[in-house]
């Protein structure tokens, strides 16, 4: 049976990572170290009556001396490290983005070499670990192509990928980096790349509210986009099946142009009733995204089995739900762009 222990648990991709690990019989226990104890980004997910295997530590991924006396006393069969400070915290603070984003890897990263029963190590990076769209060309970018990181969480993420390549040559265990691109729907309240959530949200509230309210988006070009729900289950099923070496991979998503979103997200509206208040617009003058697009994602769909991807019109509507219920019951809140 596995035990596993999680950092970054109750943000939106841990949140939703544990609600697809509780769907394995094979799991006994989640310990998730998180810094604030807030269980509801979980409880999204889960209810509220919080699965028992779940197990709550206070942690701070700055506090060294913390993470190995933790990981030491959990034992864990599996890791999964996703804390993290997000890129906006790293811009304005790169000296705390570089304790946490490289000290706290590093130390867990010391701390699991410690361990005689660990199975699997997985680290959540980036694709700001690429640099600009326009140093690839035309065609799709594999994980091999030249990195640039164009921002300092970039290259703190890279960084992290070298601490796991380490790790891995140092322990031989299993280990893995996922690449992670735009992710929407339910849980994605932070980060530069919430805009594309906020904008489901602006329709839902409105809705509700009865009023509009427009969105604009504050950059433009394509992107690459995830659905949550693809994101958990692609964390869970890199940490539970067999895997052997190393490896970073770009996880499952669809590159579209950013207006072409915002139709599918009026479209979407549009077919729950909803149309009159889609609003959405890219703002003039927008910054291009910053994010590269196009990502392959072969190599991810060749090493593990049964990757669901949600096509971005289902992924849309299935928010819009969630947000309108969510609306209804005053728990939507718009986030602040670059939040």
């Amino acid at each position: 049976m596995h035990r596993i222990f999680i950092t970054g648990g109750t943000g939106c991709i841990g949140s939703v990572t544990i609600y697809k690990l509780l769907q394995s019989n094979e799991v006994a226990k989640i310990v998730i170290a998180t810094r604030s104890n807030n269980p509801d980004p979980l409880k999204l997910w889960l209810g509220q009556d919080l699965d028992a295997r779940l197990e709550f530590v206070t942690l701070d991924v700055s506090n060294y001396s913390d993470i190995e006396r933790l990981v030491l006393e959990v034992d864990p069969t599996h890791i999964i490290h996703l804390g993290a400070y997000q890129s906006p915290d790293c811009s304005r603070n790169h000296i705390g983005g570089m304790e946490i984003n490289i000290g706290g890897t590093m130390a867990l990263f010391d701390a699991a070499e410690k361990l005689k029963n660990l199975k699997r190590f997985v680290f959540a990076s980036s694709a700001a670990v690429y640099g600009m769209r326009s140093m690839y060309g035309q065609g799709i970018i594999s994980e091999n192509a030249p990195l640039a990181p164009p921002n300092h969480y970039g290259i703190w993420k890279l960084a992290g990928e070298h601490l796991a390549r380490l790790y891995h040559d140092n322990t031989k265990v299993p280990t893995v980096c996922l690449r992670i691109n735009t992710t929407y729907g339910k849980g994605r309240d932070k980060g530069k790349t919430s805009a594309p959530t906020n904008a489901l949200k602006a329709i839902a509230l409105g809705a509700v509210e009865g009023k509009l309210m427009p969105f604009e988006m504050p950059y433009t070009g394509r992107e690459n986009y995830h659905f949550v729900e693809d994101v958990g289950a692609q964390f869970a099923a890199v940490t539970l099946q067999d895997f052997k070496g190393f490896g970073a991979f770009n996880i499952q998503g669809e590159t579209i142009p950013i207006q072409t979103f915002l139709e599918l997200a009026a479209d979407g509206a549009k077919a729950l009733g909803m149309g009159k208040y889609a609003s959405l617009r890219i703002m003039d003058k927008a910054p291009p995204n910053l994010f590269v697009c196009d990502l392959d994602h072969t190599k991810i769909t060749e090493a593990f089995a049964d990757l669901h991807r949600t096509p971005i019109s289902k992924g849309i509507i299935e928010s819009l739900v969630e947000f309108k219920s969510m609306a209804q019951k005053g728990t939507l809140t718009l986030s602040t762009p670059g939040s």
